[in-house]
């Protein structure tokens, strides 16, 4: 059995009575701490009001529909985000009517997110922040320095003249102390 989806079309007359129910919109507005009592009057404009909104917002929706060249009969939710990011007059609901986002992206982003928030910690980090500071200090000590002063010669200027200095105040390797431990007992023979 297919579904009705015939749009019901807006009335141009005002007839006194409401689609939405009147007694589910008076409950909604009793259950805010700020309002005390509601009068039946105002509960109705409210509920009139509510419906025109509506209204306008599935009108902006279906237009963003009509502009993407893809006919179609139902308006999804991503339609209505699309009118809410793009209508000016909408804006306001942009966190209330976010736009979506695979759950790929999202899950990449937070990743993303999570590595710097790491990286900031000092001492605290992930297995991999802290292997990768590994292989930059590995790369500055051995063979390949020479190889980095080639990708940026003009900005690592100044850091290759601080780690020159560090180089020099730091210990020297195994083999290099042994020698030099030999050389210190020849010395004193």
């Amino acid at each position: 059995m297919p579904y009705n989806n015939t749009p019901i079309a807006p009335s141009k007359e005002i007839t006194g009575t409401v689609s939405l129910p009147l007694a589910r919109v008076k409950k909604i507005i009793n259950t805010d701490d700020d309002i005390g009592s509601c009068s039946n009057n105002a509960a109705f404009v409210i509920t009139v009001a509510t419906e025109m909104f509506m209204q306008h917002l599935v009108e902006q929706a279906y237009n963003i529909v009509k502009s993407e060249r893809k006919p179609r009969r139902n308006i999804q939710y991503r339609d209505v985000a699309n009118a809410v990011a793009r209508v000016e007059n909408l804006e306001f609901l942009t966190d209330v009517v976010p736009k979506t986002v695979p759950y790929k992206q999202f899950k990449q982003k937070q990743a993303k997110e999570s590595a710097q928030a790491n990286g900031a910690a000092k001492g605290q980090g992930t297995l991999d922040g802290h292997m990768g500071g590994a292989k930059e200090e590995q790369a500055t000590n051995g063979a390949s320095h020479e190889a980095m002063e080639l990708d940026d010669e003009d900005d690592h200027d100044e850091e290759d003249a601080g780690e020159e200095e560090d180089e020099t105040t730091k210990s020297p390797e195994p083999a290099q102390r042994a020698d030099e431990e030999m050389e210190g007992e020849h010395a004193e023979a």
